[in-house]
């Protein structure tokens, strides 16, 4: 493990004057640069500039390693004991040390999840502490964090205190009856914590002013309703500013102005996208700073410190409260050096003179840069998939049509790598959730696989999906086979309307609710798709009452009945009860660890199919969960199902090499 651990530190730590470049004409790219996990997942500098910290994947363990910036030479190479536990998340509390969070792979299951354990350990890889979780018995970190507790709770971190190098603050989950999230200062070196407040609504979250102090809290009850209480000051009472329960609408806070007078808010409208509101608390004066013409908008922030906010309206783009502040000048000097990409400034020193800085697009997963604010000059760090060759990928568009009953639709087109999209093999990829989620611009890696073998992909933010306000949204309710169906029927016509799709080589395919949606599709469309692929998918609907891990609350079972519907509503637009209307062939994967979706869905919709004489293949991954994580794992599902689209489709066929190495 070491020899392998110096090979990567040596590969993260050279800072070069560009990215790669590839200079001979571009090949296609293969399965294997797709599921090969990216060099770090986070890399962020210090609040001095001294060091990097990047979270590293080691022989299937992630691990924190910390670099010194003069000479790029590691301090510490930071990992949690037990071959199943990784680093998570981490943040800066200042130049000395450092909070760590933890997950692990629980049971047979190969993706780690959050355990809510949180340590702390130097710079220099000394004195590490757990600090606070359920973990028994932890004896090391590296070579010298000692276990401390074990209490029944889940600790996240809220606010590092930028202006406190020694504490922060945390949310604390209780593991009891009492749903009534807390928040703690915690010292990072002792874990000696002092009780700050208690959320005054279920499921909270919180946030803190621009000098740390816990100034709102939201969240959803059990009956759905949406509450935003605020406070005045430490000690003060919770006070509530907007409930959902008059008219379904809710509002949320983003950040505050630098005067911590003026708060920014998110607020959801009867029709169009959400706007921005700055509320002067003192003066209790609200004003509308933004709306967008169909776009939600999302927070725009550096350090914690809000400046303005995003707006995926077919590409991303930035707005900023004071377009002449120092932030709002920076990034607008970065968008001219990297015209046709994404920039976001993702960490920055405590006196702003270095940032972090991801530029990132449809045909690049991220290039970091480090950029010196007062030399005005930005050095190249690394990329996170080096191996990546921008050229042999897809370019991504913007796309949008009126639905059958005038609704506009928008989505993104990824032609087939190295030409446009003309009568061509057609994959209608459906994104999961489905409420409140959205496809976005920017690098797809399932996308990119399948336009590098061949084929166009559609992306469709069917009603119900996020970003485009309320009214959308709430117009999938209880519409799983209805509308948002239709619209995606109506994506698919609308492609080969425009040329784009040859409509005898389409086929439909999705993970999740993705995976629910191709399998409906071909039942609801018999002639419509040639072939149909479910990944993770959820088939026999009704079971969402008495399976799965949504329905173990309250909240989770009203959420069921609100959004989807009764049982007897459900059993009508199930695909495994509707297999007799499915004419094509079908591709189904699932995994045994999946408490989203479980696995007996797909083993359902199997049966179904076969006693209906549909041609179906089917692969089970037992230690595998909602989404495979394993890359062995990996490289044979996407071998198999890219074998299946060649079939049907008359694609690429795919390359795999067993061991991975090419």
């Amino acid at each position: 493990m070491k020899n392998a651990v110096s090979a990567l530190l040596v590969a993260i730590a050279i800072a070069i004057a560009a990215p790669a470049s590839f200079a001979q004409a571009p090949k296609p790219h293969e399965v294997e640069d797709f599921i090969r996990k990216p060099k770090f997942n986070d890399i962020k500098i210090s609040p001095t500039g001294e060091y990097y910290a990047a979270t590293v994947a080691v022989e299937r363990k992630t691990i924190l390693v910390v670099l010194r910036r003069s000479d790029n030479k590691p301090t510490a190479q930071v990992h949690i004991p037990g071959d199943r536990t990784h680093v998570a998340g981490f943040w800066w509390v200042s130049d000395k040390r450092i909070v760590v969070s933890a997950a692990e792979k629980i049971g047979e299951q190969e993706e780690p999840r959050l355990t809510g354990d949180l340590y702390a350990v130097n710079a220099d890889g000394g004195k590490g502490e757990l600090l606070v979780g359920q973990t028994l018995q932890v004896d090391t970190m590296g070579t010298n964090i000692r276990g401390k507790r074990q209490e029944d709770v889940a600790a996240f971190l809220l606010d590092d205190l930028p202006a406190d190098d020694k504490n922060v603050l945390i949310k604390v989950i209780p593991f009891t009856a009492d749903p009534y999230t807390r928040v703690e200062r915690m010292d990072t070196f002792s874990g000696r914590r002092v009780a700050v407040t208690r959320a005054p609504v279920r499921n909270a979250s919180f946030l803190t002013d621009n000098a740390g102090v816990v100034r709102f809290a939201w969240g959803q009850k059990t009956d759905l309703v949406v509450e935003t209480y605020y406070r005045a000051g430490e000690g003060d009472e919770w006070k509530l500013v907007s409930t959902s329960d008059v008219d379904g609408l809710a509002e949320y806070p983003l950040g505050f102005a630098p005067d911590n007078k003026t708060v920014y808010m998110q607020v959801q409208h009867k029709e169009g996208p959400d706007s921005v509101v700055a509320w002067n608390i003192d003066a209790n004066e609200r004003k509308e700073v933004l709306r967008d013409d169909d776009t939600d908008p999302y927070p725009v922030a550096v350090n914690n410190v809000l400046h303005g906010v995003g707006l995926m309206d077919g590409l991303p783009r930035k707005v900023f409260f004071d377009e002449q502040s120092g932030i709002a000048l920076l990034q607008r000097k970065l968008e001219k050096a990297f015209p046709g990409q994404a920039v976001t400034i993702t960490s920055a020193t405590s006196d702003g003179k270095l940032v972090m800085v991801k530029v990132w697009s449809d045909t690049n997963p991220g290039d970091l840069y480090v950029f010196d604010t007062v030399a005005n000059k930005a050095d190249y760090l690394d990329s996170l998939s080096n191996w990546i060759d921008p050229a042999a990928l897809a370019r991504v568009k913007p796309i949008s049509f009126k639905a059958r009953d005038g609704l506009d639709i928008h989505g993104y087109l990824t032609s087939p790598a190295g030409k446009e999209a003309q009568n061509a093999p057609l994959v209608v990829l459906v994104h999961g959730g489905p409420f409140g989620v959205s496809d976005v611009w920017g690098f797809d890696r399932e996308a990119q696989l399948l336009a590098a073998h061949g084929y166009a992909v559609l992306q469709v933010n069917f009603r119900g999906s996020g970003n485009h306000g309320y009214a959308f949204l709430h117009a999938g309710r209880r519409e799983w086979g209805g509308k948002m169906q239709d619209d995606i029927t109506d994506a698919t016509k609308w492609a080969i309307q425009q040329g784009i799709a040859d409509p005898d080589r389409i086929c439909i395919y999705g993970a999740s609710y993705g995976g629910y949606a191709s399998l409906m599709g071909v039942a609801k469309e018999p002639e419509l798709y040639r072939c149909a692929a479910g990944y993770v998918g959820l088939y026999d609907l009704p079971t969402l009452h008495t399976d799965g891990d949504i329905r173990e609350s309250r909240r989770g079972k009203n959420e069921i009945t609100e959004w989807h519907g009764s049982r007897e509503q459900l059993a009508a637009v199930s695909p495994n009860r509707l297999a007799s209307r499915i004419k094509v062939p079908v591709f189904l994967a699932a995994g045994g660890q999946d408490r989203r979706t479980p696995m007996k869905h797909t083993e359902m919709m199997e049966k179904a199919l076969r006693a209906a004489n549909v041609p179906v293949e089917a692969i089970y991954y037992p230690t595998e969960g909602h989404g495979f994580y394993k890359t062995e794992n990996e490289r044979e599902y996407y071998g198999k199902l890219l074998a299946f689209f060649q079939r049907h489709l008359g694609g690429r066929a795919p390359v795999i090499v067993a061991s991975g190495k090419k």
